[in-house]
């Protein structure tokens, strides 16, 4: 069913509240992070010591960890260097192709792949329809770019028929 494509495997609050260890332990070994309205609201310019500390963690416990976002090369760059990770910008997700060519650069299995995001229709979609770990987060912050509005009314459609269906509810998390 195509509904089944915009439900996340993981859906929690914020990056903050996300079971690493139990990641892990599943197998992923790579983390794709998508960057507005996950990590930071779209008006931030770089990432607080929060997310740095965070990153930094995830890092010691032998996660790749790459900032996977549709924005442009000058607005990731600044998080790319200050975090210290890699970054794939215009990911033009939720098209598959950027996804399979993180899978071949790295050497990685689907299995071993995730994305976090705060979108159902860029982030999860993207990442179901190639078949690898998906986990939404809530928006930090209601202002997007024009754009990323468009796509929200369409999902607020999507959200209301899966919540009619009792497939997905926003604000009922789970691991």
């Amino acid at each position: 069913m195509i509904m089944d494509k915009y439900i996340p495997d993981i859906y929690q609050k914020d990056i903050y509240h996300i079971n690493y260890d139990q990641l892990k332990e599943r197998g992923i070994k790579c983390l794709l992070f998508d960057l507005d309205n996950t990590l930071v609201p779209i008006n931030v310019k770089v990432p607080d010591e929060e997310i740095k500390d965070l990153f930094d963690k995830l890092k010691k416990k032998g996660f790749k960890l790459i900032i996977f976002s549709n924005s442009l090369k000058k607005r990731v760059s600044p998080f790319k260097n200050i975090l210290e990770v890699d970054c794939c910008p215009v990911a033009c997700k939720p098209r598959p192709r950027k996804f399979l060519s993180i899978i071949k650069i790295y050497e990685l299995k689907f299995s071993e792949l995730a994305i976090i995001g705060d979108s159902l229709m860029d982030d999860v979609y993207g990442g179901n329809n190639v078949g690898i770990t998906t986990i939404l987060v809530d928006q930090l912050a209601p202002k997007e770019f024009f754009f990323a509005t468009l796509k929200r009314k369409k999902e607020q459609k999507i959200l209301k028929k899966l919540r009619k269906n009792n497939l997905f509810t926003k604000g009922r998390y789970y691991e």
